[in-house]
């Protein structure tokens, strides 16, 4: 048993590892030498006094090389500017430190050492403002009212599809868009859904695709389905005999199903805060997590589920509950990603999955040039056997599947919930 490992020895510069000085760094060991050799001649001394009786002094747990000290000085800027203990155990979690590193600290795991770090930082500044508490953040009817917005702004834009034709529709169509943009603009920029910067830098835009994988939704079976017969030859009028149909029902209930969204993630972020309380390792708070975050999704899909099935009942059109739900996973999936600072990942995704839709149509209108018959084979083939919405079935529900399995990692580490919600 070494001495670092003996309850009651001296944790000096002599007395560490070569694995805690790697994690530390090369520390100075002058001060720590000389006064260990002091120390040792002192001992020394008094055992050479003739009838000097030996005498037990408690040995103080901090010496001169103090690795606690050592660390906060490392995780300075950390530990100024956390506003409870639990994001010194996040902030550490996110560098590397583990529970069996944490152990070489004395400290049976990372949220004991961060709170001795957060106490003894605490002494200089008890002024530092607390968070709301520990069940994250709260409802505020600002970010409650944003998220209504983009479903009930759709709502009109369709209403007003219904009962117009001609260019009045066009007008309707074009001002319907730009109503529900700035609705989903004020319902992602505000409350639960809100995506923060992280150091690393601006995070990629993922607006672009979203956009694109929306208009899909409405026009891209429609426009596939045609084109494999061989149109499109006219747009879309409004009559019952349109060559290039449009599928509001998914599109309403998509966007009916922000406010849901909102309150999953708030829930999960709620939820994820009060475990982080309650956790005392990392492996149990991500074992605790995991569970909530399934959970979380599972009550998306399904309100995403009723929603789509009123707005089809309503608007009397076809449901597409497997291409509607599949987009729908990925888009909530990306979206609590990027809440936690997670954003490469999502920005790929949702990249690799327009792309498939994209050129999935093109392969089809490619195959009309001499010699390329074969270019839409395998786009013909799918449609020919489970319809035009096949495609972005199938391309939302691989995205969406990556992203699960990566914010099932991600997402139930500590330091995805190290900063508490704004207020707002």
């Amino acid at each position: 048993m070494s001495d670092l490992d003996r309850p009651g020895a001296p944790v000096g510069a002599g007395a560490w590892d070569a694995r805690s000085e790697a994690l530390l760094g090369a520390q100075p060991k002058g001060a720590g030498s000389e006064a260990f050799s002091g120390a040792k001649s002192e001992a020394a001394g008094s055992e050479a006094l003739p009838g000097a009786q030996p005498q037990k002094t408690a040995v103080p747990r901090r010496g001169a090389a103090d690795p606690v000290k050592a660390l906060m000085h490392r995780h300075r800027e950390l530990c100024e500017q956390a506003v409870d203990p639990l994001e010194i155990a996040a902030g550490l979690e996110a560098h590397g430190v583990t529970d069996r590193t944490a152990a070489r600290f004395r400290h049976r795991d990372v949220f004991s050492l961060a709170e001795e770090m957060y106490a003894r930082v605490s002494r200089d500044d008890e002024t530092r403002p607390r968070p709301d508490g520990p069940g994250g953040p709260s409802v505020r009817v600002g970010w409650v009212v944003r998220t209504l917005l983009p479903g009930a702004l759709c709502a009109a834009g369709v209403a007003g599809l219904r009962i117009t034709d001609g260019q009045n529709r066009l007008l309707v169509a074009a001002a319907a868009v730009v109503a529900v943009g700035l609705g989903l603009r004020a319902a992602l920029s505000n409350g639960p859904l809100r995506t923060r910067r992280t150091s690393s830098g601006p995070y990629p835009s993922t607006g672009t695709w979203t956009c694109w994988l929306l208009a899909y939704a409405v026009l891209g079976d429609g426009l596939l389905r045609v084109a494999a017969g061989g149109g499109p030859d006219t747009l879309p009028t409004g009559g019952a005999d349109d060559t290039w149909p449009l599928a509001t029902a998914p599109l309403l209930a998509l966007t009916l199903a922000c406010a849901p969204a909102a309150w999953t993630a708030h829930l999960f972020a709620a939820g994820a805060r009060r475990r982080l309380t309650a956790s005392r390792g990392l492996e149990d708070f991500a074992g605790s997590v995991r569970p909530l975050l399934l959970g979380a999704f599972a009550l998306y899909l399904g309100a995403l589920a009723a929603l789509l099935a009123g707005c089809a009942a309503v608007l009397d059109e076809p449901a597409a509950p497997f291409q509607t739900l599949t987009l729908g996973a990925l888009l909530l999936l990306a979206r609590l990603l990027h809440i936690h600072g997670f954003t490469y990942a999502p920005a790929v995704i949702l990249t690799c999955a327009a792309g498939a839709e994209a050129l999935a149509l093109a392969s089809v209108f490619a195959a009309r040039l001499p010699g390329c018959d074969f270019l839409a084979t395998p786009v013909q083939a799918l449609v020919d056997t489970w319809g035009p919405g096949s495609v972005p079935a199938l391309a939302c529900a691989a995205g969406a599947l990556v992203l699960l399995v990566h914010a099932a990692r991600a997402l139930t580490r500590a330091s995805a919930h190290a900063e508490p919600e704004p207020p707002r």
